[in-house]
Formats: structure tokens, C-alpha cells, sequence
């Protein structure tokens, strides 16, 4: 019996052992299914369309140049570091990865299961500055023995394919080529399965399609052990052993009550000076699996909090921007991070994604690094976020908005002290001009 076969075996377990607790049944498993598939699917078409835009599996691809208004392909970029992606098939065998030496830049490599949970997250805060030889191991391998006759660093993967993600810091457009060059130490090395995954679905599938898909992906790459419990829940639409989904109002109820509850994105904390802050378990979700969708439809790849702190308005509505205000918001002198911050504006899409989007700057953050920013008397930033350039001085420091429709801003800052994590530090306020 091969790794696959095995893999097909013990996913059809999901309907055994169910004399103890009930099915959940009709809307609601539906609801919980719907909700529980939805990373797999995300992560399933951005695969998608990585391989199909040219992307080979077991292999670094991009780093070309900075996220603009053309990157379509993840939600949420941000403009600050040049990125490296690679979809990686350890259903064969490991996979090693290399890094360079990357000196006193920020840099991260993000190691992500197919059920969007940072499996390990290499870089700046946990590797340092000298890079180095890992081995990517899949469940129920052994990882090989190095040249040397020593065990390398393993980074273990919960799923048979992983998306590794390597974001390195640039300095300004001007600092792209020295990026770059860097980038080229970065390599992936591992032996492609037999049959490379084109499995791919879409959140706006009628029901029954989205759950074969689901159920396809699950046989990919099987859910957790600490998922059992949901996944024998829904065992009538998750588990790849029962009957096909049929069309029904209670299929369609539960959808439509799944794509309610995530439509908040980030989740629906209560907000902190007009800010919703991440939940603790940012990337590495456990089994808050509403919150795992959310992120998974608005904010896919993002690094737990140790790494970088996301943080989003309430907006006008629904943490949306609407209108054709002017907004101000003062950052003091000094923002407790060890890394850098920035500002991102995005369109936001009618699904429910967020996009760069051309303007007149080529501007699609604004951070610590950015250059001819006007400080105040103080030593702070008064920043200008609205669709009409503010004019005089405040042009200097303007982000602007889409010249139509919905916007939103995402705040991230990378390495941040421990003020910003515990709540001692709060982000100011967003408030009308």
C-alpha cells in the first residue's frame, strides 16, 4: 500500500466510532462544514493559481518586484517586503530549504499546513541572521541524515503539501535589486508526487459542489487528530466515504448562515479605540475554526502574533470606508515595534477581498520607512487617508484611497515589543479631518 492509498484509508474512518455523539444534522452541520472547509479551499485555489500562472511545485517562485495594484493572486498583500512562494508536495518524500545569511535584515519564512496553521515560522526572531539548512517533513516520515552524520533542523508539517512563504524586508524601491539578489540564496529542494494537485473549489460554489470539493482536499491532506470531533459531526458531508451532498433548503440555510458569520473578516472582537485587534491564536488557530475561516477568506498567510500584529478599523461600516472623507491618524514618535510598521490601503472586493489599487502616487502603504513624510512638533506622524489628495503639506504624508467604492486599511508591525502584545500600547484612533 502506497503513502496515497493509506492516506484514502484512513480518512474514511471519519464515520466510525459515531454510537457516542449524535451527527450534527441538517443547517447546522452544514454550517459547521462549510465553515470548517473554507481554509482548504482558499488555500486550494490560490494553489491554483500560482501552478497555473507558471509556478512549478518544490520550488520557489516570485520575488520579481513589490505587490502593486496588479497582485491578484492573495488577499491582503502588503508592500513592504519582496516575496517567495512555494507550494510544496512532500507526499514522496522530505524536502530541505535553504536560507542564506541574511544579516541585519527582517526576514521570515512562513511554513503553513493546507488548513492555514503556521506550522513553523523560520526567521529574524527565531533563526537570526545566519540562516541555514532545514528539512520539511511530512506526517509518518523520518527525516534523512546530513553530509555531516548529523540530524538537520526539522520543521514538521501537518499536512502532505505546505505552502512555504519568505517575506524579506526592502528598503524602498531602490533597495529591490539588493533584495533580490539576496533572494536567489533561497532554494527548495524535494521530489514532486505522482500526480501534482490541481484539486481546487470556490467559496461561491452551490453547496453540494463546495463539499465534494472539500471531501477531495480532505483525502489530500487529512484532518488532524484534534479534529476528529467536527469531522465525525459532519460526517455526512465531510467524510469522502458517505454519499454525495444532495441540494437542499437546509444545505442552503446553512451556507448562507457559514457566510454570515465570517463575513466580519478578522473575526468581530470588541474593538479597542476604533481598532479590532488578532485573537491570540493568529496562525495557529487550534480548533476556533470560525476565526480560521475568517482569516482564511481575509487575511490568508498571516503570521501568528510573536512574528507581526495585524490591526484593522472598524471603518464606517462593516470595517469598511465608504465615503469621500479625509481621515487623519496620529502616530506617536516612537511605535514599540523592533521590526518596521506600515499602513496598507486596499479596495475591498465584492467576496469579501482586499486588493491594492492604482492612484496617483503609486502609494500602497505608508510606514516607517517611507520617504519625505513631514513629522509634527512632537515628532509624530499626522497620516491622510481619503480619495482626494489633502493638498499643501499634509500631501506629503497622504495614503490614497480608491477612487471609488469600499476601502479598508490594515496596520501591520513586525517584531513588536511587548507593550504592543499586552495591551499596555494602543493604536490611536482613526478620526474624520
Amino acid at each position: 500500500m502506497n503513502r496515497r492509498e493509506l492516506m484514502l484509508g484512513l480518512s474514511g474512518l471519519g464515520l466510525a466510532g459515531l454510537a457516542g455523539p449524535a451527527f450534527a444534522q441538517g443547517s447546522a452541520a452544514a454550517r459547521d462544514a462549510w465553515i470548517y472547509g473554507l481554509p482548504l479551499i482558499e488555500m486550494a485555489t490560490t494553489r491554483a493559481r500560482h501552478l497555473k500562472a507558471g509556478a512549478r511545485l518544490n520550488a520557489f517562485n516570485g520575488g520579481r518586484a513589490l505587490a502593486d495594484h496588479t497582485a491578484r493572486q492573495v488577499t491582503t498583500p502588503n508592500n513592504d517586503t519582496l516575496y517567495l512562494s512555494a507550494w510544496v508536495d512532500l507526499t514522496r518524500e522530505c524536502a530541505t530549504l535553504t536560507v542564506p545569511v541574511m544579516g541585519d535584515r527582517y526576514w521570515s519564512v512562513a511554513v503553513m499546513d493546507m488548513y492555514t496553521n503556521n506550522n513553523a515560522v523560520l526567521g529574524s526572531r527565531t533563526v537570526g541572521s545566519q540562516g541555514g539548512t532545514f528539512v520539511l517533513a511530512a506526517p509518518g516520515y523520518v527525516a534523512p541524515i546530513i553530509d555531516n552524520g548529523m540530524e538537520p533542523y526539522v520543521v514538521r508539517v501537518a499536512t502532505p503539501y505546505a505552502w512555504v512563504l519568505a517575506r524579506v524586508l526592502v528598503d524602498g524601491p531602490e533597495d529591490v535589486a539588493n533584495v533580490q539578489q539576496l533572494l536567489k540564496g533561497f532554494k527548495i529542494e524535494g521530489v514532486v508526487g505522482d500526480a501534482p494537485p490541481i484539486l481546487e473549489g470556490s467559496r461561491g460554489d452551490a453547496a453540494a459542489a463546495y463539499f465534494e470539493h472539500v471531501r477531495a482536499l480532505m483525502v489530500e491532506n487529512p484532518a488532524p487528530a484534534t479534529d476528529l470531533g467536527l469531522v465525525r459531526r459532519c460526517a455526512t458531508l465531510l467524510s469522502p466515504t458517505a454519499p454525495p451532498a444532495m441540494a437542499s433548503p437546509d444545505l442552503d440555510a446553512g451556507v448562507a448562515e457559514a457566510r454570515k458569520l465570517i463575513g466580519g473578516g478578522f473575526g468581530r472582537d470588541k474593538p479597542v479605540n476604533g481598532w479590532s485587534y488578532p485573537r491570540a491564536n493568529l496562525g495557529d488557530f487550534g480548533q476556533d475554526y470560525t476565526y480560521r475561516a475568517a482569516v482564511a477568506l481575509g487575511g490568508l498567510g498571516a503570521l501568528p502574533q510573536a512574528e507581526a500584529v495585524y490591526l484593522r478599523p472598524v471603518g464606517e461600516k462593516d470595517g469598511l470606508f465608504h465615503s469621500d472623507k479625509l481621515y487623519r491618524l496620529s502616530l506617536p514618535a516612537q511605535v514599540p515595534v523592533d521590526g518596521f510598521w506600515s499602513l496598507s490601503m486596499y479596495e475591498a472586493t465584492a467576496d469579501g477581498q482586499y486588493f491594492f489599487t492604482d492612484n496617483p502616487l503609486k502609494r500602497y502603504a505608508i510606514g516607517d520607512r517611507t520617504k519625505g513624510l513631514k513629522r509634527n512638533a512632537e515628532g509624530g506622524l499626522d497620516l491622510w487617508l481619503g480619495r482626494a489628495d489633502p493638498g499643501g503639506a499634509r500631501s506629503a504624508n497622504w495614503l490614497p484611497a480608491p477612487k471609488a467604492g469600499p476601502w479598508m486599511v490594515t496596520w501591520r508591525g513586525y517584531l513588536p515589543r511587548p507593550e504592543l502584545l499586552g495591551g499596555a500600547w494602543r493604536m490611536p484612533a482613526i478620526v474624520p479631518a
